[in-house]
């Protein structure tokens, strides 16, 4: 059977995802920066960012990203953070007061539309697990594009290929398998959607970026037992029961079931070590 991708659900159910997911991903807050801070640093690096520099962070979720620039800009400079779900800015911007980082401002916009955003009016952007789920990446990389001054950089860390991502990847595969569900095809969007070589690097240029250098971090996923490991994306990762849906809550739980134990094969000494790869993919706008 085959099925048409409808983006306009496809992002309704996207962004009902995390309006539920929002108090789950910010409370795991420090796990995530954890498992993603190596990454992180390397997108931020790649950006040059200095001391009064303008960023838009796109798909910026609970904003972990956005207060480690706002840091690196200091009080001169301004942070844009931008997402479709207006609950999980509200954590970003909780955090960000809380810090005292003032020059960080949200605004809920979806990252293929920023038509709130004046035309070459940032240094950098940025963009954390995000852009691998916008149903339009061409689009989300042009209104990049647009918005950057001449010289101004975009860095996006994404996932690796999934043979790298063994944390992820075996949970989606056996959820796709007692769902029922096709493989993903090229060119819609999901985790892995510009992990394959060369495909990020051809999606840049398209959108008219230069200098595209991919560079991979290992990015293990460290806790204490695969069961927290499950624990954390049975509670923050909306997408997995989005896939769950359609079938009965024993199916549901089954399929728990079967990932933990899947999972159990990355416990050792040192706890749980979930394999992780990401992508930080930057590039130059001329």
């Amino acid at each position: 059977m085959t099925t048409t991708f409808d983006p306009v659900a496809f992002k309704a159910t996207t962004r009902t995802q995390w309006e539920q997911a929002a108090d789950a991903w910010h409370r795991w807050g420090p796990a995530i920066e954890d498992w993603l801070g190596a990454a992180t640093r390397q997108m931020l690096d790649d950006v040059r960012l200095r001391p009064g520099s303008a960023v838009l962070d796109v798909a910026a979720g609970a904003g972990g990203q956005s207060l480690a620039a706002a840091r690196r800009v200091g009080p001169s400079g301004r942070v844009l953070a931008t997402d479709i779900s207006p609950a999980i800015l509200e954590h970003a911007a909780a955090v960000a007061a809380a810090e005292g980082l003032t020059q960080v401002v949200t605004l809920e916009a979806d990252g293929e539309d920023l038509a709130g955003v004046a035309d070459r009016s940032f240094d950098a952007a940025i963009s954390r697990v995000g852009l691998i789920y916008l149903p339009d990446q061409h689009r989300a990389l042009s209104e990049i594009h647009r918005v950057l001054r001449p010289g101004g950089r975009l860095s996006a860390v994404v996932y690796s290929t999934p043979d790298r991502n063994g944390f992820f990847s075996l949970p989606v595969g056996i959820i796709r398998r007692i769902a029922d569900l096709p493989a993903p095809q090229p060119g819609l969007p999901g985790p892995f959607s510009l992990a394959a070589p060369g495909v990020a690097e051809a999606a840049y240029a398209a959108a008219g970026f230069e200098d595209v250098t991919v560079t991979a971090v290992p990015s293990p996923v460290r806790m204490a037992s695969a069961r927290e490991c499950v624990r954390f994306e049975h509670e923050s990762f909306g997408a997995l029961h989005q896939m769950l849906s359609a079938v009965s809550q024993a199916d549901r739980d089954a399929a728990w079931r079967e990932i933990e134990e899947a999972l159990e094969q990355f416990e050792g000494p040192d706890g749980f070590v979930g394999p992780c790869e990401m992508l930080v993919v930057s590039g130059t706008r001329p």
